[in-house]
């Protein structure tokens, strides 16, 4: 019983390949929406899905070794991150802005 949990937890077992196609499919759905110009790549639906994807991508990374895939995702969810943080600062500024 303890060897299929192994199997199913190890970096190449179902939960680390569920977690890599769904941070792709989330990345991927991201680039068609904003290639289709569904999304805009400023609209927060677009910053989620490549901050969400990329996340889970990085633990993937992580947990198969793949340093530099990792340290990619890593840097890559930060900067969406970033960007959702900083364009929902200037949305509070312009609501500020607007009551005043």
């Amino acid at each position: 019983m303890a060897s299929s949990a192994v199997i199913v937890m190890s970096p190449d077992g179902l939960i680390s390949e569920a977690i890599a196609y769904i941070g792709m499919v989330s990345i991927l759905l991201a680039f068609l929406l904003e290639t289709r110009n569904v999304l805009h790549s400023k609209q927060p639906l677009y910053l989620f899905l490549m901050a969400f994807g990329s996340g889970l991508l990085g633990v993937r990374a992580f947990l198969i070794s793949e340093w530099a895939f990792f340290v990619l995702e890593v840097v890559w969810c930060g900067a969406a991150v970033v960007a959702y943080m900083t364009l929902q600062k200037s949305r509070s500024q312009a609501r500020d802005e607007a009551s005043s």
